[in-house]
């Protein structure tokens, strides 16, 4: 029993004593010349004393009393000597598997209950088979005293008839060849009765009402001893805020024990004062959540395949699928692409009965690009979108880049309307048709409210310089006389001849 303080075990804190098996007289016997030796004979007490909490012809659990009852049944000062010698009495029976003792924290009294489950002791085959409780129990009373206990609790078998095992044969009849059991007919209410008075018990103990939580013994059993976050999650054993958190990042991601050990021993994931860190401990989480659903996406993808391809060996050559009927006011306009090839029954009725792979091969004149086949094999086998909802979305598509927009058909595009589909549960020809009818309805509006343009904005608008002002002198031109022009060139020449002389 690892008790760290005595003020958690004292008179005071209520227990109760759980068992499921009844003592013969063999156990008693092994009881007072097998494991008395061993644990002492006040210990062998006080397992007695717990299994009388119980009545000698039933199982399960006794009543809830205060250990003060125990510390007076066998004469111990209820003082912190006599809880140390009771801690040491009980930590002796758990050694040995007579005894495991679970402590229960009570919110409520923010105190702890405690519960001691006894186990039968062993046969003695079992006993002398189990190496290191036979060590232990020569080193208490010597190696002959041994011997001798095993053949007082063994009885050979008669020298006459030793060897003639060799001939033996089972002629024992089984069950079902001398009773009947009625199991067409299935009695509920015996089962329920049955579920309901069921004597065996859950191990562990559960968090809140959750059955799928984990407790700190999945966790500190799995995770690694040489970790350096170790002793945090030592830590985590009486700390249920802490583990709430831990199940509440483990419910969300939908992880198990392995995984949450994984992410509990990365870097930055605890404070220095050993507290989890909420926001690390999802992104980490998160991540590890995206990473296996693109994997389990690529094993349903390769999964499909393989049961597209089985079902196409085992389909005989000759079957027809039967076709569907599709109604006139469910019917689409025939792109541009397809006008050439079949009239607008033939269009929808493709659309309505053939798979969306010859679809794309009647799209394109040569080969299928590789991305268009994997962006719709993932909503095929991914995403479990029905095969005429995938034509319908690649009409879609195909009408878009024929009304002469810009949009780009990438991946990301397709599965944000694919994604769409799914959650307005787009799962027929009929519900895809008239999703269809009423985006473009909405995209029209939409255009009629910008104008039909759409103007686009490439970064920051560069501003441009402010024109200035130029001032014009718009009066009309003075004419110039023959004499004022005569005057101007006399002034022109003398003006020329200073210059040379100068």
């Amino acid at each position: 029993m690892r008790i760290k303080s005595l003020l958690h075990y004292t008179e005071n804190h209520p227990y109760y004593v759980y068992r499921n098996f009844s003592l013969s007289s063999l156990d008693d016997r092994m009881l007072s010349c097998i494991y008395q030796p061993m644990v002492g004979a006040f210990a062998i007490s006080f397992y007695r004393l717990l299994f009388q909490r119980i009545p000698v012809e039933k199982i399960g659990y006794s009543n809830i009393d205060q250990q003060r009852h125990l510390f007076l049944t066998l004469g111990m000062d209820p003082s912190e000597t006599g809880r140390k010698f009771l801690i040491e009495q009980s930590s002796k029976l758990e050694a040995v598997g007579l005894l495991q003792t679970s402590r229960i924290y009570i919110p409520d009294n923010d105190d702890y209950m405690y519960e001691y489950e006894l186990t039968a002791p062993l046969s003695p085959s079992e006993f002398f088979n189990t190496q290191h409780l036979t060590l232990l129990l020569r080193d208490k009373i010597g190696k002959f005293a041994v011997l001798s206990l095993r053949e007082e609790l063994w009885t050979k078998e008669p020298e006459e008839w030793s060897g003639a095992t060799q001939n033996k044969e089972n002629i024992s009849v089984p069950f079902y060849e001398i009773f009947e059991l009625n199991t067409h007919v299935i009695d509920y209410e015996l089962e329920q009765a049955l579920s309901e008075v069921s004597t065996t018990r859950q191990s562990g103990l559960q968090v809140g009402e959750e059955s799928n939580a984990l407790n700190y013994a999945d966790i500190i059993l799995r995770f690694p001893k040489e970790s350096d976050n170790r002793q945090y999650v030592e830590k985590l054993r009486f700390n249920f805020e802490q583990m709430g958190i831990v199940n509440y990042v483990v419910n969300k991601y939908d992880l198990n024990v392995q995984d949450l050990c994984r992410l509990l021993d990365e870097d930055g994931i605890f404070t220095a004062q050993g507290d989890i860190i909420l926001d690390e401990l999802q992104h980490q989480a998160n991540l590890h959540f995206r990473q296996g659903k693109k994997r389990q996406e690529q094993r349903e993808v390769q999964a499909g395949k393989m049961i597209s391809i089985r079902q196409a060996e085992e389909t005989p050559t000759g079957s027809l699928q039967m076709e569907h009927a599709v109604q006139m006011e469910y019917y689409v306009e025939v792109p541009m692409q397809f006008k050439s090839k079949c009239d607008i029954h033939q269009y929808n009725m493709m659309l309505r009965n053939e798979p969306y792979t010859k679809l794309l091969k009647t799209l394109f004149p040569g080969s299928v690009p590789d991305n268009f086949v994997d962006i719709f094999e993932k909503i095929d086998l991914s995403y479990k979108l029905p095969g005429e909802v995938i034509n319908i979305l690649i009409h879609y598509l195909i009408s878009l880049l024929a009304t002469g927009g810009d949009q780009r058909i990438n991946r990301n595009f397709v599965e944000a309307i694919a994604s769409n589909m799914l959650l307005k549960q787009i799962d027929t020809y009929e519900k895809a048709v008239q999703y269809i009818k009423d985006q473009s309805k909405v995209k029209g509006k939409q255009a009629q409210a910008s104008g039909g343009t759409r103007s686009r904005t490439y970064g920051k608008t560069t501003k441009m310089k402010p024109e200035i002002a130029v001032a014009q002198d718009n009066s009309p031109a003075e004419e110039v006389s023959e004499a004022e022009f005569e005057e101007m060139m006399k002034m022109a020449a003398e003006i020329q001849a200073n210059k040379k002389q100068g």
